[in-house]
């Protein structure tokens, strides 16, 4: 029978017992299917709580039937439908851990992956979720490299991670704003070393020649003004650095021999060692 016979057959079934209480049949009278086809037709009418508890009757009274595979994944999908993410979580895992090799394990771990993903707060928060939402969609995207998974997992990856360097910016600007600029030149440090690929670099930079011309150390703004004018040149954030610099004296070049230099190396000439 299709999925649409299954919901069919879970309406007429819900209809039945909805007539007569006193006629219901206990679930552990009734077979494998009647008992996953409720929990279908409960996602179907928006109860995705009920539909995982149908599922797990069916893991916990049919355990070796092939649809007790089926609903431990579908356990899975309705917990996280329902927002219960830890449940999700614990369904997809198990489903992980006992069906490794089959092909929905692709999607448990995405179901996975999504449990913490889902749940990342504003920018504002604790990113503890944001770290293992990347972790677990790091596993999808190696695991499973070519599946439809693994494309929506770089897309959300990329998302995170722009997250966090969101979350690092935001206390450096509180720093700065509080003029404790070593901890603000921290942060926007962090921004420009380990997430160069976000959209936040640029602004760290600005950031960078904003903190350390108030500190007095010219040369390492003018080398953050060096990297900001060779790759965001058409930015806001490096007319900006291009005023406060030239309003000092000051131009966009490489000076010293500080971290931003082996920054510069790295980025724009390509030199790692």
């Amino acid at each position: 029978m299709n999925r649409s016979g299954w919901i069919a057959a879970g309406v007429a079934l819900a209809v039945l017992v909805g007539c007569s209480r006193s006629e219901e049949v206990a679930i552990e009278d009734q077979s494998a299917e009647q008992i996953f086809t409720q929990g279908e037709y409960q996602l179907e009418v928006g109860r995705a709580d009920d539909a995982a508890e149908f599922f797990g009757e069916v893991e916990r009274l049919y355990p070796y039937s092939e649809l007790a595979k089926r609903a431990l994944i579908m356990q899975a999908f309705a917990y996280h439908e329902d927002n219960d993410y830890e449940n999700s979580r614990a369904s997809a895992q198990r489903y992980i851990d006992f069906y490794p090799a089959d092909e929905d394990a692709a999607y448990a771990q995405y179901l996975l992956a999504l449990s913490y993903y889902d749940q990342i707060d504003e920018v504002g928060r604790d990113q503890g979720l944001t770290f293992q939402a990347l972790q677990s969609l790091r596993t999808v995207i190696e695991r499973y490299p070519d599946t439809e998974y693994a494309r929506s997992s770089i897309l959300k990856f990329d998302l995170a991670f722009n997250h966090l360097a969101a979350k690092e910016m935001e206390i450096g600007r509180y720093y700065l704003k509080r003029k404790h600029y070593p901890a603000a030149i921290n942060r926007f440090r962090v921004v420009v070393e380990e997430f160069q690929t976000t959209t936040h670099t640029a602004e760290a930079l600005y950031r960078l020649v904003e903190s350390y011309l108030i500190l007095g150390f010219p040369d390492e703004a003018q080398t953050a003004g060096a990297i900001l004018g060779h790759n965001y040149q058409s930015t806001e954030w490096y007319d900006d650095a291009y005023k406060l610099l030239t309003g000092q004296g000051l131009r966009a070049e490489v000076a010293g021999d500080g971290w931003l230099r082996q920054v510069y190396r790295q980025m724009i000439r390509g030199e790692w060692l």
